[in-house]
């Protein structure tokens, strides 16, 4: 006789436990205690098993004949109920443990010893403000791309555009690790190309046409600090990257050979850099040497000399100069990679020469493990024509505009 509801709530517990059966091998289990469990019989290879389908009330009677068809189901399928039920509360676990937070947290670390500190520091705080909110606590195997595009608009809608872009980037690289580490078999970033809007492409280099030239003359004429003039002068004609420049220690300075070796943990992608150094250039470290010889940092900080000067003091001084949103830190590599590749047929420059002194990371895999010396004798007299012609620019005897790119 089948069961009802009615007759399951009223249940009363006895002294032992007792079975009402409802057929097709589901019955409910009443406790002495009076807790009411829904079971399946059955047998699977000739040995007879049962299976927990849950507690009543919290599972119905209904609820509980649905659970014994999917279970016939499997049975009539050559599977195990209880095998199938081990299995699936296994990946549930897993799932739990490889939220999107923890792989990403995971990827990050791994990615560690390939990062500098800041730039480790700047991808772990983008996920965690942007994509970690949203994200972060679901499994990253069940992260749907509506999911992903959902939270990139939400950056999109505040006008952020360069951070929607750059997020889904971080995000589609954790999903890559995921796969590679077997944790998810797709990555949803991938359906979702041509998505976002595009931002306008703004130039670093900023300035307006014919600018740069005059802007090498406000930084020879700064009338603030000497030291901060000294920067702005050395990331013109070095044109290495602001935190490079920034935290530059004596002990990476060679006069005598002119050349400036920033250490691999200093470097963006941790590679050794070398940047031979012009005529001009060394001028440059003698004087901040009267400054700051005995120091550490050849830039030391103001308030703390056992620290390097902030990271800001270049944007800081061209904002006082009045270049406010016309030009960064970054945009005298910006203006440098530009006018260089347009010299280098005149000045006899190799395009590979360009992109070594610039640092930038080499796509081919079996070009990424250059020597970090070299093209240097090429780039020993790149240097140095780059440094008079920055001369020439001064002074109004080659002034060649840089364009803005469209």
């Amino acid at each position: 006789m089948k069961l009802n509801d009615i007759a399951v709530k009223k249940a009363k517990p006895e002294a032992k436990p007792r079975k009402l059966t409802d057929g097709g091998g589901l019955f409910v289990l009443i406790h002495p205690n009076g807790g009411k469990y829904w079971q399946l019989a059955y047998r699977f290879a000739g040995k007879q098993k049962t299976l927990a389908l849950g507690i009543y009330p919290d599972v119905s009677l209904a609820l509980a004949r649905e659970r014994r068809e999917q279970a016939r189901k499997l049975l009539a399928n050559g599977n195990d109920p209880s095998a199938v039920k081990q299995t699936q509360k296994r990946q549930a676990k897993i799932a739990a443990a490889n939220t999107f937070e923890a792989v990403a947290r995971e990827w990050v670390d791994n990615r560690s010893n390939d990062w500098t500190d800041g730039h480790e520091a700047l991808t772990l705080r983008t996920l965690e403000q942007d994509a970690f909110p949203s994200l972060g606590r679901r499994p990253i195997a069940e992260i749907t791309p509506s999911e992903l595009l959902a939270t990139v608009r939400t950056i999109e809608k505040r006008g952020a555009l360069e951070i929607a872009s750059r997020v889904l980037q971080r995000c589609s690289a954790v999903f890559r690790y995921a796969i590679a580490t077997d944790r998810c078999n797709s990555n949803p970033a991938t359906e979702l190309r041509g998505a976002l809007k595009k931002p306008k492409r703004a130039h670093y280099n900023t300035i307006e046409k014919g600018g740069f030239p005059q802007l090498l003359r406000d930084i020879d004429g700064y009338q603030g600090s000497p030291m901060t003039t000294y920067v702005l002068q050395l990331i013109a004609l070095t044109f290495t990257r602001t935190s490079e420049l920034i935290e530059a220690k004596w002990s990476e300075i060679d006069l005598k050979r002119a050349e400036w070796l920033i250490p691999a943990e200093r470097m963006k992608m941790r590679r050794p850099h070398l940047v031979p150094l012009s005529k001009q250039a060394i001028t440059i470290f003698k004087l901040a040497a009267k400054l700051t010889g005995e120091r550490e940092y050849v830039l030391p900080n103001r308030n703390d000399p056992t620290k390097p000067a902030s990271k800001a003091i270049i944007l800081r001084a061209l904002g006082r100069m009045g270049y406010t949103g016309k030009m960064t830190g970054h945009g005298f590599r910006s203006a440098a990679s530009t006018i260089l590749n347009e010299h280098k047929s005149k000045w006899n420059i190799h395009r590979d020469a360009i992109e070594l002194q610039l640092a930038h990371v080499e796509k081919n895999a079996s070009r990424a493990a250059y020597n970090f010396a070299e093209y240097l004798d090429e780039r020993r007299t790149m240097m140095q024509q780059w440094a008079n012609h920055l001369d020439k620019l001064k002074i109004g005897a080659e002034v060649i505009p840089l364009q803005k790119k469209a």
